[in-house]
């Protein structure tokens, strides 16, 4: 995997015409780009398939989904269709099933999502979630999805080295959102570490959006966040 695959780029823009323009201007330094929900009624699905067909960019649907499994397999089973790189689900063990049934063989990776990196434990507590410590339960709910089905899990780069020490981890990719520059603005995010500090987690790729399109010169953001991965790979020891 080269430096340019770790880094995903959250084209977290209003429609695909600005996504695009960002893509241009970021130019061949990025070559991943995620495409969540936000832009899905902007034209997303569209510039996903035009980033991928015309640019030769890697993509990442981060869609989420989360439904009975009837409907995700079909929901599945329709984005495979497009060739695109990950999609996620909800860690849910039926969900994941169902999105494994539904990818069939194609080549595109199924990511589980533990527990979002906004959440802290209040937020669970608001939401009715069992009791314990939000690592343990990310570690549980990573497991769970891995065992089920699941290529890869998301998950803060905060417990990305817990979840690569599982056996079920064993060959699967992690993907850490929740990655802040040093000095950036955290946002909403609240379980965070740098990109270099992601990366020695156990992480694969790191998922950076508003550090990078809210930035006067985005292209200098991402090719400073590539510079402290490289350097990220240069300082971790070879096993």
């Amino acid at each position: 995997m080269t430096t340019s695959d770790q880094l995903i780029v959250a084209l977290d823009v209003p429609d695909a015409l600005q996504g695009l323009a960002l893509a241009q201007k970021l130019g061949d330094d990025v070559s991943f780009y995620k495409i969540g929900l936000g832009m899905l009624t902007g034209g997303g699905l569209a510039l996903a398939n035009e980033l991928s067909d015309e640019h030769g960019k890697r993509i990442f649907l981060d869609m989420k989904l989360f439904d009975i499994g009837a409907t995700v397999e079909s929901a599945v089973r329709g984005l495979s269709r497009f060739g695109h790189d990950f999609l996620t689900v909800h860690g849910d063990p039926h969900v994941v099933r169902a999105a494994a049934e539904g990818k069939g063989g194609t080549d595109m990776k199924i990511l589980a999502v533990t527990i979002l990196t906004s959440l802290d434990r209040a937020d669970l507590d608001a939401s009715c979630i069992k009791a314990g410590d939000i690592t343990d339960l990310v570690q549980e709910r990573a497991g769970t999805a891995l065992s089920n089905g699941a290529d890869g899990v998301i998950a803060s780069p905060k417990e990305a080295a817990l979840i690569r020490a599982l056996p079920e981890a064993e060959g699967k990719l992690i993907v850490t959102p929740g990655v802040r520059p040093a000095g950036a603005d955290l946002g909403d995010q609240k379980r965070v570490t740098t990109p270099a500090q992601a990366i020695a987690n156990g992480a694969d790729h790191v998922v950076v959006g508003r550090p990078i399109w809210q930035n006067p010169d985005p292209k200098a953001a991402a090719q400073a966040v590539l510079a402290e991965l490289r350097s990220a790979r240069t300082d971790t020891p070879s096993s």
